[in-house]
């Protein structure tokens, strides 16, 4: 039996993890014409839509910057402003059709993400899901 690994040895796989996944998120999203910030704003948007403020919180950036990244993503159908339901001030962004098949084609694409994932069975796939979901709860 192997032993526990440390807290200092999971951050250390978690990092190598994370970064190893941003290159190839990177990469798949580079294929498509699109820049990291622009990919990972349609990954945010995959889940469901979002003022401009909250997306502007979620990827750490300043909200003019915000503006260029969704102005450009709109240029490419991509995604489409809406006006929020509960606030007639505030702006909602939305994924199109279009921005729904290009997040899933970079997802698809990402090669190393993809070919790690398919080495493990559904119970060990069922088993990450649930771990994943303990260390980082959505």
């Amino acid at each position: 039996m192997s032993p526990t690994p440390s807290k200092a040895q999971l951050m250390e796989l978690l990092a190598h993890s994370v970064s190893t996944h941003y290159a190839d998120f990177t990469a798949a999203a580079a294929d498509m014409s699109l820049t990291s910030s622009q990919a990972k704003t349609l990954s945010v948007l995959r889940r469901a839509p979002a003022s401009m403020r909250s997306l502007a919180v979620t990827l750490s950036c300043d909200a003019s910057n915000m503006t260029g990244i969704i102005d450009r993503l709109e240029k490419r159908d991509l995604v489409h402003r809406e006006v929020s339901a509960t606030d007639r001030r505030v702006k909602n962004v939305a994924l199109t059709e279009e921005g729904e098949k290009a997040i899933d084609t970079i997802r698809e694409r990402m090669e190393r993400t993809q070919t790690g994932l398919d080495q493990l069975s559904d119970d060990e796939r069922a088993e990450l899901f649930r771990l994943l979901t303990v260390v980082f709860p959505r």
